[in-house]
């Protein structure tokens, strides 16, 4: 399996601290924000990482992190998006380089306590479709909220107002090679962006989507209270911990 870390967009919620730099470039307590993806995928024995990024600083992430020898790896990919095309058109630039195989995709803002090395394997195991990780949250109207029905996801549903379940989606994905010829007949959304929820709502009809509740807590750090709240949690007690 290879791994996707998606590290473009401006940042706009976290500006002035995102005026000069990208934002997966903050600190977060004791390191940048951009090292724990790409633990987070070390972790779960995935050591081929493409990293999606864009904006006007971009080529500081190769000053940053180089060819990824400080976290055990031979080489680190990288690609460009211009512009703010949506998640799914960001990981559509790496088909080219997935080549058909299983990818698991990080938003390079998700910080996690506990690491996905279970879930990694048990989508192996599934030979092929996509998996998604839940998390209980108690505000499930800021996020897509998945409605299952026994150990299946029936629907996913962006920000809605009335709920049908307290379990969010978070920014991690696994895909087989299909998912680029989703992305393929995408139509830009409302907001002008090709939306990964489109995405999943293929394999959601094609009866290929499994998913798995993450232990342990987990943020983005999109903003500058989450930002504070990641930094306060890896600080209490680490994250992508590996346990025994």
């Amino acid at each position: 399996m290879k791994g996707v870390i998606l590290a473009g967009g401006l940042g706009t919620r976290l500006y002035p601290l995102t005026k000069i730099t990208n934002k997966h470039l903050l600190p977060l307590y004791d390191r940048p924000m951009i090292y724990y993806p790409i633990e987070a995928l070390v972790n779960a024995g995935i050591s081929d990482i493409m990293i999606v990024t864009g904006g006007r600083k971009s080529g500081d992430f190769l000053s940053l992190l180089g060819n990824g020898s400080d976290f055990g790896l031979k080489h680190l990919n990288y690609t460009y998006q211009k512009g703010e095309g949506g998640i799914a058109e960001a990981l559509g630039l790496c088909e080219h380089w997935a080549k058909g195989e299983d990818i698991c995709v990080i938003l390079g803002d998700n910080i996690i306590e506990r690491n996905i090395a279970a879930a990694v394997r048990d989508f192996t195991a599934q030979g092929g479709g996509a998996k998604i990780m839940l998390k209980k949250v108690h505000d499930p109207e800021r996020f897509g909220v998945a409605e299952l029905h026994g150990d299946k996801v029936v629907s996913i549903e962006e920000k809605p107002k009335a709920p049908k379940s307290d379990l969010a989606v978070i920014g991690i994905y696994m895909y087989d090679g299909r998912v680029f010829e989703y992305i393929k007949t995408l139509e830009p959304s409302d907001r002008g962006e090709l939306e990964i929820t489109d995405v999943n709502n293929h394999y959601i009809r094609d009866g290929s989507m499994t998913y798995e509740v993450l232990e342990g807590w987990w943020t983005d750090a999109g903003t500058f209270d989450s930002l504070l709240k990641a930094s306060n949690l890896v600080a209490q007690g680490g994250a992508n911990r590996v346990d025994p």
